[in-house]
């Protein structure tokens, strides 16, 4: 493999800044000599630099949002190999504790999947992402994925999966966002971000007003990726490639209500066919 000294380090903060798609960066490399695990791996490492040098611009890093070293303590999910969540038995298959991230799989099965697509594909929209100085939703390059919203409980099927996703996360099916969709075509991805309201950004406050802060987070794969696609937190070296009916829940906000910057994740860019999520955004209080 090519040596990666400073000049190959500015090159990819240079393509990262500038908005380059994944994909083109790691062609470049492979070209050029690297690796595709490892070109991957390095293009992923700066955005997520990029993404926390973002951060830090706008007065927000891991010590100032979370008023101290983050403390773990036990999450609301169950224990056990298999949790009763509502209607239907679902499978643990892993668990983290730093930051708190727990795998599931057959939380939905392949009819109840394609359902939910069949369902999304007609509203799907571009995907926006909360401007940091006014909490207003822009698109921005980062995100490149289209997606649509569910009403909380909108009708007897969604709200079978709201109390369903609801019973898994052990907290109030009141509290949760409304089911989001959301569609990656080939090359689409989404950046290392965070799914909390950083408190330090003055457009967080008219989220926080609302509902209070987002507790945690349940990413739900809804058809099988060829390659890529997967759910990456990068500071703490954790992948997360999904399967149809599976699901990864991450928490990031403590009974002390500090936020954990372990939660830092992004969506891999998918490298082969398309990638189907449904996203669950729990808040502190009920949902309005």
């Amino acid at each position: 493999m090519p040596v990666v000294n400073a000049a190959v380090e500015q090159w990819l903060m240079d393509q990262v800044s500038r908005g380059s798609k994944m994909e083109s960066i790691v062609a470049t490399m492979t070209q050029a000599g690297f690796g595709q695990d490892d070109a991957l791996a390095l293009a992923r490492g700066a955005a997520a630099a990029h993404a926390a040098k973002n951060l830090r611009a706008n007065g927000v890093n891991g010590v100032e949002a979370t008023h101290g070293a983050y403390q773990y303590d036990p999450a609301p999910v169950a224990t056990g190999n298999v949790i009763h969540a509502y209607d239907r038995d679902v499978q643990v298959l892993m668990r983290c504790e730093r930051p708190q991230v727990v795998v599931f799989g057959d939380l939905l099965s392949a009819d109840e999947c394609a359902e939910l697509i069949e369902r999304a594909r007609p509203r799907l929209k571009r995907s926006t992402t909360v401007n940091p100085q006014n909490g207003k939703e822009d698109i921005i390059l980062d995100r490149t994925s289209e997606g649509m919203h569910f009403g909380l409980c909108e009708d007897a099927f969604i709200e079978r999966v709201d109390r369903r996703i609801a019973g898994l996360m052990n907290w109030p099916v009141e509290n949760g966002e409304g089911l989001q969709i959301l569609h990656y075509n080939t090359a689409a991805e989404y950046r290392p971000h965070f799914d909390y309201f950083p408190p330090q950004q003055t457009g967080s406050a008219s989220h926080t007003a609302r509902s209070g802060q987002r507790v945690a987070t349940l990413v739900v794969y809804l058809n099988d990726v060829p390659a890529g696609g997967e759910t990456y937190f990068p500071t703490a070296g954790i992948s997360v490639a999904g399967k149809q009916g599976g699901a990864a829940y991450f928490r990031y906000m403590n009974a002390q209500r500090q936020l954990d910057p372990l939660s830092l994740h992004g969506g891999a860019p998918v490298l082969a066919g398309e990638k189907w999520i449904m996203t669950k955004w729990m808040r502190e209080h009920a949902y309005v």
